[in-house]
């Protein structure tokens, strides 16, 4: 949350929209809302909203440490797993 914004938003609207966001970018599009339902969802003071599945694109990054023998200390390396997603695109 923007400390800087006029009016903050409270913690469950931010956890909303982020709710939101995650149903926009599912791996299938015809799981996705439409926009009527994304703005219905978002300007409903309690939506019912549904679990998110699987995002379309996804990669997790995992925090390894690795010895540095020339100098006997750790340092912490982010290592990113590379997945591919090819997505066709198709109108509804």
């Amino acid at each position: 949350m923007d400390a800087l914004m006029e009016t903050p938003a409270g913690t469950s609207e931010l956890l909303r929209c982020i709710h939101v966001g995650l149903l926009c970018v599912q791996q299938r599009p015809e799981d996705r809302p439409t926009m009527p339902s994304v703005v219905l969802m978002l300007d409903s003071e309690n939506p019912t909203l549904p679990q998110p599945k699987q995002p379309g694109f996804y990669s997790e990054r995992y925090l390894t440490e690795t010895d540095s023998s020339s100098t006997g200390t750790f340092r912490n390396t982010y290592t990113m797993m590379k997945d591919v997603t090819i997505t066709t695109v198709q109108g509804r």
